[in-house]
């Protein structure tokens, strides 16, 4: 019996095609394209088709229709970190390797083709990480017929931004493909004296020398610099007594340079229909440099900033190289999907931060009537000057098993042995930690009808703690454990797909502060989350897509030597809710018209794990969509976010700061391919 072929994660490209909003298939929950409704576990597929309505320049768009809150993004220059499910992480992946390694930008949507958000511990598959989930970009991938798009986009306060992405073959006999795509930025701010640049490319090539062998190489470059700025300081825990457009750094330092770039290597060979042989292997490296002016506290009065000039120069560099076995086959009854896999991780990390003493050369300013100006403070204080180095290796076995024609099974095991050496050039110390984790994950999937499915689920996680307690031993690996039960439903004749799902996540072994010495932390925290999720995508009506997602979520401290339990987690609200409808006439005078928007809800927030000094006051923006095809290849758009001009605040960092939303954007802009 013939069994139907299988797609591995980490070839030339998943062949995964969404229609609109709608994806069946997933690569990144299984690294092999399994239908969703087979995967035991909540997957949110966010298409480019999605991006390009919200006229999107940055992944955030994407991750709130997913369900994933904002945190930490390292004062405007990247994606330091994430939210989902309760657990702040800063774990994600490109084509199913890491390129959260360091401090990296945010991802351009210039060449993203869709994004994968997996709910849930994910170390199975993807190693080291929070238990809360993760996502997976899949890439633009070369095309055999030639094509140009180029576009431009230019919005509220400056912004200015040119695209371009041309894909075809390179050879006269097909078997070599291309592509390229890239964009430019200017960008100015509502934030008082911010402003940022950035220049992108990613170039992909690859090459079939057989019809079973496939080798691309692609990379990606990105250049940018922007204004540190980690937001505002509220005054007196109130966030609204602020302007949102105050800036409480100095004006006229150069803007902090952020560069990255990468590099794969991936190559398939198919034996035969049903066994398939996936060997990649990533380079990345990047640094940031730069001066800023940040706030270490704040004096009685309640309005004067104590603040310091710091100086950053920080580097990284990493090497993954992954190899991975997929086959279908049969054992009596059963039909398996067997994925045997191998991955080395090797990660160094560079950081030197200088600062001024804030109390031998005080440098103040006043949050209500800010005088800039001042001369800047020496650099006299050493806070950081370390290097770090992480190598890991792993080994991993999956069986996806068809037990009967309606009863589908997930088990599998992930065994990583990694090690960890920090050495500090301040007090000439060297720490070292290795450990073994195993990390298992087992589901069921039970197809009730032909348009639902019950699943279930239990997977671990885990995450090396740096440092070590007051004997000098190395704290024992941060855990996971998870459980899921949901339902899957295809409706309306396959064209919505929606799942729902009820979570509890359990993180063990946070650090907390050792009670015998306070100058000393201990693996004793525990920190849990329950909750329900619903997301839905696809079609209403022809031509009417929708996408949405909406999360409960109760996180708290369970334990911990200072926190007090029931201590909310930062960032973590109760309820959100993010939706995005669009719909483009199909026929008559109005064809290619389209019209629509979003809406996304976002409840209070604490600023911070520890005993918290303000909240984030709850929010809701309203977005309008519009756009009209001239052509099947020509779109003209105005898009207007944040349309009622809401003052809100998305994220917040250290219990000091929050970092405004921006106002009203009205965006607009042309794209065509040639």
């Amino acid at each position: 019996m013939r069994l139907d072929e299988i797609t591995v994660q980490g070839n030339s490209g998943p062949r995964l095609v969404a229609d609109g909003y709608l994806a069946k298939q997933s690569v990144s929950a299984t690294r092999t394209d399994t239908p969703l409704r087979e995967v035991p576990q909540t997957v949110v597929v966010v298409p480019n088709q999605v991006l390009e309505d919200a006229a999107a320049t940055r992944i955030d768009t994407a991750l709130d229709l997913a369900g994933v809150g904002r945190a930490n993004n390292f004062a405007g220059l990247g994606l330091s970190e994430f939210t989902i499910r309760g657990f702040a992480t800063g774990e994600y992946y490109r084509n199913g390797f890491p390129i959260n390694r360091g401090y990296p930008n945010s991802p351009d949507i210039a060449s993203i083709e869709r994004i994968e958000v997996l709910k849930g511990p994910s170390a199975f598959l993807y190693g080291r990480g929070d238990p809360g989930g993760t996502f997976n970009i899949v890439s633009k991938q070369p095309l055999a017929e030639r094509s140009f798009a180029i576009g431009t986009q230019y919005g509220s306060f400056n912004t200015k931004r040119s695209t371009f992405d041309a894909t075809g073959a390179v050879s006269e006999d097909g078997t070599v493909l291309a592509r390229i795509t890239g964009a430019v930025e200017d960008n100015g701010s509502f934030r008082d004296f911010v402003s940022s640049d950035r220049y992108y490319v990613a170039p992909a090539i690859a090459w079939r020398p057989t019809a079973d062998t496939t080798i691309t190489l692609e990379g990606e470059l990105i250049r940018a610099g922007q204004i540190f700025d980690r937001g505002i300081v509220p005054f007196r825990g109130n966030v609204l007594a602020v302007p949102r457009s105050r800036y409480i750094g100095e004006p006229g330092l150069a803007p902090f340079r952020n560069d990255n770039a990468l590099g794969q290597l991936r190559i398939e060979h198919r034996f035969d229909p049903d066994w398939v042989l996936t060997a990649g292997t990533q380079v990345l490296g990047g640094n940031i440099a730069g001066d800023a002016v940040q706030t270490v506290g704040i004096l009685n009065d309640g309005r004067t900033l104590r603040r310091t000039l710091d100086h950053r120069e920080l580097t990284w560099s990493d090497i993954d190289v992954q190899v991975n076995l997929a086959g279908k086959f049969e054992t009596g009854p059963f039909r398996h999907t067997l994925l045997l896999g191998l991955e080395y991780d090797s990660y160094r990390y560079r950081e030197v931060i200088t600062r001024s003493n804030s109390t031998t050369n005080p440098f103040f300013l006043d949050l209500l009537n800010p005088r800039y100006g001042q001369a800047l403070p020496p650099l006299t204080v050493r806070g950081s000057n370390l290097l770090e180095n992480t190598q890991s290796y792993a080994g991993y076995v999956q069986d996806q098993i068809d037990i009967t024609p309606r009863l589908h099974a997930l088990v599998g095991v992930r065994v990583e042995d990694i090690g960890l050496t920090s050495t500090s050039y301040i007090n000439n110390s060297t720490t070292r930690l290795q450990g073994t984790a195993a990390t298992p994950r087992f589901g069921l999937v039970y197809d009730l009808l032909d348009w639902v499915s019950v699943y279930g689920n239990y997977s671990r996680s885990f995450r090396p703690n740096t440092g070590t307690d007051r004997n000098f031993r190395p704290f024992a690996f941060q855990e996971g454990e998870g459980y899921e039960v949901g339902a899957k439903f295809d409706l309306l004749d396959g064209r919505l797909s929606a799942t729902a799902a009820l979570f509890d996540i359990t993180r063990t072994n946070v650090l907390t502060t050792d009670p015998v010495d306070q100058n000393f932390s201990v693996a004793a925290g525990e920190i849990r989350s329950r909750g329900f999720d619903l997301s839905v995508a696809g079609y209403l009506a022809p031509g009417w897509r929708v996408i949405g997602t909406y999360t409960y979520v109760d996180a708290a401290v369970t334990r911990d030597n200072t926190i007090p339990v029931g201590s909310r987690v930062a960032n973590i609200p109760e309820n959100a809710f993010a939706f995005q409808s669009v719909y483009e006439f199909q026929g008559g005078a109005l064809r290619g018209l389209g019209l629509g928007g979003g809406v996304n809800f976002v409840g209070r927030r604490a600023a911070g794990t520890a005993v918290s000094t303000f909240d984030l006051p709850e929010y809701a923006t309203v977005n309008l969509i519009t756009y009209y095809r001239i052509t099947p290849d020509v779109r003209v758009y105005l898009n207007v976010d944040n349309l009622l001009d809401e003052v809100y605040y998305d994220r917040g960092f250290s219990n000091r700061y929050a970092t405004p939303g921006a106002p009203r954007l009205i965006t607009g802009g042309v794209a065509a391919r040639f």
